[in-house]
């Protein structure tokens, strides 16, 4: 099982930090399909120390979502470790991440995120200083490098290892693919056999299969999810449960994908307000809705939706449709 510091997670499977997405609202609901770990969205060191609101409300985690990992992201030693220490005292977050894999040019630019790629000294330094100022358990995400002429993946993960962290998430990609090509597994198992620590294989795992492949391959220590489990928190109850048992369970019906997504609803609307909420919601709720046949004229009215009532309406429409269509196959 994956074991990060002293924090024991039931399984293998992490739900991976998304930006724009990784709140508490979808937290929970991926925690409540059995994710062994989830992991926050990044978060500003500098948005940390000025107080930011926004940021501040960022740090919001529910006790149900426990053990969680928190990512925060910057380029200066001093500010990057002023944030860990608040997040160390301030939050009940189990874990604290550093992000070394985001690829948006406006992080990159500020020496943060995939930046660090490009210099294992300063990853060592990095990393050394936040284990130095926290308790909570230190781990890193990051990708295999910067672009294929800069793959330093390898002496990355020891310089994290030898600076006190605790594990490091792989995404085998480089900086420069961005989302794109195939994710490469095979320099997760060369990390996997340079370090000590526990390494978390990121990229492709699209279905339960891939997870337990991925596992095979690299000898890696848990598998992260994370676009594979957008709007389809199946994903990681069926994942799950094909590590456990060999089983592979069915997808949801659409009733059941319409409950979920009703219910993250108004976990968010809890969490913003309905406003905010419905218009981030729009998002989400296209993705609940991919594979569902007929989908486009619920997906462009959902687009129109400014109130809870009205995203609800639509979407019970889609139901009573396909199940309407559904009934009228089996009669006939």
């Amino acid at each position: 099982m994956l074991k990060i510091g002293d924090i024991q997670m039931k399984n293998q499977v992490v739900l991976a930090p998304m930006a724009g997405v990784c709140n508490s609202a979808f937290r929970l609901t991926v925690k409540e399909f059995g994710a062994g770990l989830v992991c926050a969205e990044m978060v500003s060191d500098k948005g940390i120390i000025f107080q930011n609101e926004k940021t501040m409300n960022m740090l919001y985690i529910d006790e149900r979502e426990k053990p969680l990992s928190l990512q925060i992201f910057g380029g200066e030693k001093e500010t990057l470790v002023e944030a860990a220490k608040f997040v160390d005292k301030n939050s009940n977050a189990d874990i604290i991440d550093i992000n070394m894999g985001c690829p948006v040019p406006k992080i990159t630019k500020c020496d943060a995120g995939a930046k660090w790629l490009l210099d294992p000294n300063k990853i060592y330094e990095m990393v050394a200083a936040v284990v130095d100022a926290v308790d909570k358990p230190v781990t890193v995400k990051m990708r295999m490098g910067w672009d294929e002429e800069h793959i330093f993946a390898i002496q990355n993960a020891q310089a994290i290892e030898r600076a006190g962290g605790q594990a490091v998430s792989l995404h085998g990609r480089t900086r420069v693919q961005m989302y794109e090509g195939q994710a490469n597994w095979d320099i997760i198992r060369q990390v996997k056999q340079s370090v000590n620590i526990p390494v978390i294989g990121n990229g492709d795992v699209q279905t339960p299969q891939d997870a337990e492949r991925m596992l095979q391959e690299t000898g890696c220590d848990g598998v992260m999810i994370g676009r594979a489990a957008l709007g389809n928190p199946w994903m990681i109850y069926r994942t799950v449960q094909y590590l456990e048992t060999g089983e592979l369970i069915g997808e949801p019906s659409v009733r059941e994908k319409i409950d979920v997504c009703t219910l993250h609803l108004d976990r968010l609307i809890d969490l913003k307000n309905e406003n905010v909420a419905v218009r981030e919601m729009r998002k989400h709720a296209a993705w609940y809705l991919k594979g569902i046949r007929g989908n486009a004229k619920a997906r462009n009215a959902i687009n129109e939706c400014t109130k809870r009532s009205e995203l609800v309406g639509v979407l019970q429409a889609l139901v009573e449709e396909v199940e309407a269509k559904e009934n009228a196959i089996k009669v006939g």
